[in-house]
């Protein structure tokens, strides 16, 4: 079955689409993005950006102008932090190898990734990609478990392999995801009078059913605990753990996705889900975990690893190469050096309650919900104040563009605002945004 067109798909949200009318540089290098890389490669805005350096929050273009970037979460520390850029450089100048051989470096950084994590008996497996790391995690799950089926949100995103964009339902454009995948809808939890606890623990033990129908168990609740792509869904803390509590029960395990929420983002905690007090068997990484350099991976504990190097066995060739592990501690001491996990809490809780200020101004924002520096603003129609509106979310999304500020989409409508800074983002910056954001919307709903 298609998807229902209600739904719009990650890759389609703010994105650009040929036939927009462009500056003829523009037009040029688009022309030639689309003869050379083809189809699959995205591009952002109905005017789309050439951007050529990256300093802190700012991102500018070829022509000099400076972007104030509240989207892009890969560089957690900041674009092209110093410490992160010195320490690669040296290290690439110095060796980078795969990890066939000893280097205390690894060893260093692994002891401090797994004592900030309640995973029992944990080992760190290290990949270059988040993708990576999920698709491993999936497959660890289902040795360990014996069992097949999986369970995500409506609108997960967990990345760009064969089977992960399985579980990856905000990729189809469409068909659906295979009989061995069940999802979990976030929707209700618009409503503030629904009980969170209970509806996902009643949703959990729908999909639980569902799959024990169509002969499938289930090996894995995979969860992103601030759910981004479903529309940012935060609190109250600890709602996820009736269902987690009736997927363990069921044989299942836990697998977080913190390659959005982790290493600080939520404010509260260095990992997203210890808000929700859980105690995943895995916990997955991405990209932030070198701001942008190719390092990613796993934690999961030692008696699943030991199951898989029995088996199979897992190598990946430049997973936790020398440059990555160099990149990987410089984050880590960054973060702590410049307390980033506690300006995401107190820039993020100034940011948000300005935002939510602004409902009274503005019913088209039904609501506003997020934790540190990851917020999402619900925009719904002017005339019945809670039905989705992403023709407004894309024309303010783009307006913003043109007003140098940067975010994006999210929701299974694409009508939720998208809002995660790196996380240097500071009092200073977010009220910079929201004069933009005043002045755009002032100008959109006069219209």
């Amino acid at each position: 079955m298609d998807k229902p067109a209600a739904i719009k798909p990650i890759l389609e949200q703010n994105a650009f689409q040929p036939g927009d009318r462009l500056e003829p540089a523009t037009a040029r290098l688009v022309e030639k993005r689309l003869a050379t890389l083809g189809p699959t490669t995205m591009l952002f805005y109905r005017q789309p950006l050439e951007i050529v350096r990256g300093e802190g929050v700012w991102l500018f273009d070829s022509q000099g102008r400076r972007y104030l970037d509240a989207y892009n979460n890969v560089q957690v520390l900041g674009h092209c932090h110093p410490a992160v850029v010195e320490a690669v450089s040296r290290q690439l100048g110095q060796l980078n190898i795969h990890t066939r051989y000893l280097d205390d470096a690894i060893h260093h950084y692994a002891e401090q990734l797994l004592a900030s994590l309640p995973v029992a008996d944990g080992r760190l497996v290290l990949t270059c990609t988040g993708s990576e790391a999920n698709d491993l995690a999936l497959r660890l799950a289902r040795q360990w478990t014996g069992r097949q089926g999986v369970i995500v949100s409506a609108a997960a995103y967990h990345g760009n392999t064969e089977r992960v964009t399985e579980v990856s339902p905000s990729s189809y454009k469409t068909g659906q995801p295979p009989p061995w995948v069940e999802t979990i809808s976030l929707e209700p939890l618009n409503d503030p009078h629904t009980d969170a606890r209970q509806w996902l623990q009643q949703e959990t033990q729908r999909a639980l059913c569902a799959l024990a129908r169509r002969g499938y168990d289930c090996a894995a609740l995979l969860i992103d605990s601030i759910f981004s792509s479903d529309g940012i869904y935060a609190d109250p803390p600890g709602f996820l753990q009736p269902a987690v509590e009736l997927v363990r029960a069921a044989g299942g395990v836990l697998i977080a996705d913190e390659v959005q929420p982790g290493f600080g983002r939520t404010g509260e905690a260095l990992w997203g889900f210890v808000r929700h007090d859980l105690q995943p068997e895995i916990v997955t990484f991405g990209k932030p975990m070198g701001n942008g350099f190719p390092v990613a991976g796993l934690v999961a504990q030692q008696p699943m690893l030991a199951r898989l190097a029995q088996q199979q066995g897992y190598f990946n060739t430049f997973g936790g190469s020398s440059a990555a592990i160099a990149a990987a501690q410089a984050v880590w001491d960054t973060l702590e050096k410049e307390q980033l996990q506690r300006n995401a809490a107190r820039t993020g809780a100034y940011f948000k309650q300005q935002l939510q200020q602004r409902q009274q101004r503005w019913p088209v924002i039904s609501q506003v919900r997020g934790s540190g520096l990851f917020i999402g603003v619900d925009l719904s129609r002017a005339d019945t104040q809670t039905e989705p509106d992403p023709q407004l979310t894309g024309r303010l999304i783009n307006a913003l563009r043109e007003q140098g500020v940067l975010i994006g989409a999210a929701g299974r409508h694409g009508a939720t605002l998208k809002i995660r800074p790196p996380l240097c983002f500071n009092q200073q910056h977010a009220d910079l945004f929201l004069s933009h954001f005043d002045t755009v919307m002032s100008e959109l709903l006069a219209g």
